[in-house]
């Protein structure tokens, strides 16, 4: 059976719901299974309740055993002034043991990504949408209260089941 990591992070509960939907996809395709690992977190809880973040799941936190026991890894985050949370920096940066071992050599990693445009639901244009031919995505306004759609998370879920047929693929 291969296994497939899903870690993330997230503030106001977008990318923790993109990544239930990607568990759905990954768990879609026989023989792959999936858990769901949130990032640590690293903001003081005042600083989160000022920030009206959304209360954390009850997601496993991710360590670095988490990404040497899995065939496939896929990460989702929110951009922060256009580069990553420092969370996910600091998660990264507590992985340099693995890159010096080379553990993670040949094990699939990617982003919330539908692989080659294969969710139909990216070309739709009756409602407005986040996703891109780099990954399933939403869009989000500053106080967390737009949640992902139906749409952005049927994006996920495609992409998930392409990620997971894959890595399946690799891991046999």
């Amino acid at each position: 059976m291969a296994k497939i990591a899903i870690i993330y992070y997230s503030t106001y509960g977008h990318i923790a719901t993109l990544a239930e939907s990607v568990k759905e996809g990954v768990e879609s395709v026989p023989g792959v299974t999936a858990e769901i690992y949130q990032v640590p977190e690293t903001l003081p809880e005042e600083v989160l309740a000022k920030l009206h973040a959304a209360p954390k799941k009850d997601h496993a936190i991710a360590t670095v055993d988490v990404l040497k026991e899995a065939d496939g890894i896929l990460f989702g985050f929110p951009t922060r002034f256009g580069s990553l949370p420092a969370q996910v920096k600091a998660f990264f940066d507590s992985c340099g043991g693995l890159w010096a071992a080379g553990a993670l050599v040949g094990k699939p990693a990617g982003s919330h990504l539908p692989l080659g445009y294969r969710a139909p639901e990216l070309f739709n244009m009756d409602e407005i949408h986040g996703g891109s031919p780099w990954g399933a995505g939403t869009l989000a306004n500053g106080d967390g209260s737009r949640q992902p759609s139906k749409l952005e998370l049927k994006v996920a879920t495609t992409q998930g089941k392409s990620f997971a047929e894959v890595t399946k693929k690799l891991a046999a």
